[in-house]
Order: C-alpha cells, then structure tokens, then sequence
C-alpha cells in the first residue's frame, strides 16, 4: 500500500509517501517514497519537495488554502516530472494517514476516519484549538481531492498516554471540574514516545511486557515518558503541551500563581500571557537570544555568554529531575532514550542530563555519546551500567504510515 502521510498547521503542511503493507512492517523493510513540507500556506507558499535518493526541489506558488495545498501535493507526486515509480496516478494512493494532535478521552488507538470520528475531533477543538481545526482541514481536504472513498486513518498525540491511571492524570482541583471539562493530564508526543518505545523492544528483542523505560522527546517542543509494561504510565505535558520540560519557547512547569501576577505587573490579559509563555519563553525567553539549542550552545562555546550558558543548564536539569521522579513512578526502568531533534543530536545535551545519575547506575560512554549524531542509533553507556542510556531517532510518519495500514487491513494495533 502507498501511504501519504499527513500532518496539517495552520499555515505549514508536511507529508510523506510511504511504501508499505503488514508483511513490510513486520520486515521492517517499509520505503520511503517521497516527502516535503509547504510553509505559509494561504499566501506565497515555500515549498520544498524532495524524492528520496534525488537532490530537493524548491518553489514557490500561490497555495489559497489546505485544500490548494494538498491538491497540489497530489498532482506532483503523480506527475511524470516527481519520477516517482510507484506513483502514476491518484489511484495509486491507497489511504491517508492524518496526524491528529488531540482525541481526548475517547480515541485510545488510531482509528478510520467516518462522520462519528470527524465529530469526536470536532468536540476536542476546546482541549486543542489551534491544533484540531487545521487536522479537520486537512481531513476535509483529502476527501476533496482524493475521493470520498479512500480510507483515511486519523493517528492521535493523545492515544499513547491513554492508559495513564487515574492517580497520574488527574489534577488535585475539584473533582467537578475533570467531570463537567475534562480537566487532566493528557500528554503529547505519543506516536514518538511510542515509536521509540517499539525499536527498544526490537534492538534489545524482549516483548511488550518487559518494556520498562523512560523516553525524552526533546526538540524545539519537549516531554518525557515513563513506560512500564510497554504502557505510558506518565508523562510530563498536561492538558496543553505548555507543561513540563523546558522547551523551546515554552515554560514548562511554574507556579500557577505566576500567570495572575505578569498579568497584574505587566497589565496584561489572561490570553496575553498565554502566549508569553507558550512562544517567549523556554529557552528563547531566559537566553533573550534563540529557541534554537545549535545556537546556543555555539555562544555559550565562543562567546561563553552567561544567559546561552544558564538556559542550557535549566534544559538539562529539568530532564534530569524528570528522569529521577519517573525511576520513582516506574519502580526503577532499564533503559533512558534520547529521541528529538536535540536528544538525537546534541552529544552535550546528552552528557549534561546525565551527569549526576551515576549513583543510579547511569554510566555514560563518552566515546560512544559523541559518535551518535545525525540519525545514528544505538547505545550510548558502558556495558556494564545498570541503567541504559540510548539514542533511538524518531519516525513519527512512519508510524502513521504503518497504523493507517494495519486500520484499513483491520489488523490490531500493537503499542
């Protein structure tokens, strides 16, 4: 089956086409055909477009709408001058898969995507409204294009977290309150925590059961896992992904009360300084300088800048704490993995969140730490450390790619 795996913004749409079938998964022999991403759809769109083996292509055009977007998506994977073999007309594409960043409490798995399943993401547009409207877009869009016949699955942040218990999701508020608005603990990231979870179990072949680990998605957005059994049993981001790590532009945890006093000192609304803390703060907003971990560590090593220096160090010592509450949560695990953009990239990011874990049996391998950059997999401590450190990169679309595959086949989902 050949896969265009969707993941829909407000203004950016990112796709893959992928090759694949349950024999493929089960392989791990899955192709990658195609990919790109169009930037500031409803204008004068950036588009880059890339066949697998060939060098990228770059454009622009004028893109009105998702709609346009995807349309023209479709028309290029299928038009001789994209040299794409598998792919020569729209027929060729068998389903689509959607990232969907919020299900609630009522999408556990991924699902195919009918009418009862559209309105279910509608009624979460309260828990993600910035996020649920654009993947409704692009669902509609799909079905204009592609036809209302082709299957469309709809792969959820949230689904993974599910099978968080109730002592772990739910906030000490007043109980009224979860049960009239569905106020508790969610989490994101999911298809990542849970990809990353899965090659574990492959590289170190033990079933789902003996999986117990903690995974750190940690880019520009950042949150941590603690999976016991092959379930998420905790994670860090709450109702919005505003919780938790320190991020990129994000705060991560703080005193509630902190929201009303910038509100009071600044004279500033609720809503204003939601956005202060959801795009200027994390690491933009303690270095004054960039969200971008690759630039700071560059000032912090050439201009040995204090506020680039203390934002890092605030980075890193957040996950470290995270890590020490989910050994607790779990009951001791056996491994930590590195995913993200920065956890798969950054050697001093890496060395830094684990420095002081030693008494709990985390030793890092030095050498083995600097080698793991630019998508290479593997273990990164000694041999002989009671706690494993990895660098596992993430495939989030191919994970949609696969959970569209096995919801069209009617095959379980296995997390």
């Amino acid at each position: 089956m050949i896969i265009l795996v969707l993941n829909c913004g407000s203004s950016t749409i990112k796709f893959q086409l992928i090759a694949t079938s349950l024999e493929q998964i089960s392989q791990n022999s899955d192709q990658r055909l195609a990919k790109g991403n169009i930037e500031r759809v409803g204008g004068e769109a950036i588009i880059a477009l890339q066949v697998m083996g060939k060098e990228p292509q770059r454009s622009t055009a004028t893109l009105r709408d998702t709609r346009a977007a995807i349309d023209m998506i479709v028309r290029w994977a299928c038009s001789p001058e994209s040299g794409i073999a598998e792919v020569q007309s729209v027929a060729d594409i068998n389903a689509v898969g959607h990232r969907v960043v919020h299900g609630g409490e009522g999408f556990t798995h991924s699902v195919l995507i009918d009418d009862a399943v559209l309105r279910g993401i509608e009624s979460c547009i309260d828990l993600a409204p910035l996020h649920n409207p654009m993947n409704i877009k692009g669902i509609m869009a799909a079905r204009e294009v592609l036809g209302q016949g082709l299957p469309q699955v709809a792969v959820f942040d949230t689904a993974f977290h599910q099978t968080l218990p109730e002592h772990a999701f739910l906030y000490a508020v007043p109980y009224q309150l979860y049960r009239r608005h569905r106020i508790r603990r969610y989490g994101f990231h999911g298809t990542s925590h849970r990809f990353v979870a899965y090659r574990y179990r492959q590289i170190r072949n033990l079933p789902r059961g003996e999986t117990n680990v903690i995974t750190l998605h940690l880019g520009n957005g950042c949150s941590v896992a603690a999976i016991r059994n092959g379930d998420s049993l905790d994670t860090s981001m709450g109702l919005t992904p505003l919780e938790g790590l320190v991020m990129g532009t994000r705060s991560g945890d703080l005193d509630p009360a902190i929201v009303d006093f910038i509100s009071a000192k600044e004279g500033l609304s609720a809503h204003e300084v939601d956005t202060l803390l959801n795009k200027q703060s994390g690491l933009l907003g303690i270095s004054g300088l960039t969200n971008d971990m690759r630039e700071l560590q560059d000032e912090a090593r050439e201009k040995n800048d204090r506020r680039a220096r203390l934002a890092i160090d605030i980075f890193c010592y957040r996950a470290r704490k995270y890590i020490g509450a989910y050994l607790a949560a779990i009951g001791g695990a056996d491994a930590v993995i590195f995913t993200g953009g920065v956890g798969e990239n950054s050697v001093e990011v890496r060395e830094k969140i684990c420095e002081g874990l030693e008494w709990l049996g985390l030793q890092l391998d030095k050498e083995r730490n600097a080698e793991h950059h630019g998508g290479r997999e593997g273990l990164i401590s000694k041999d002989d450390s009671r706690l494993a450190a990895y660098v596992i990169p993430t495939d989030e679309e191919l994970l949609i790619a696969r959970d569209t595959v096995r919801c069209v086949s009617g095959v379980a989902q296995r997390f």
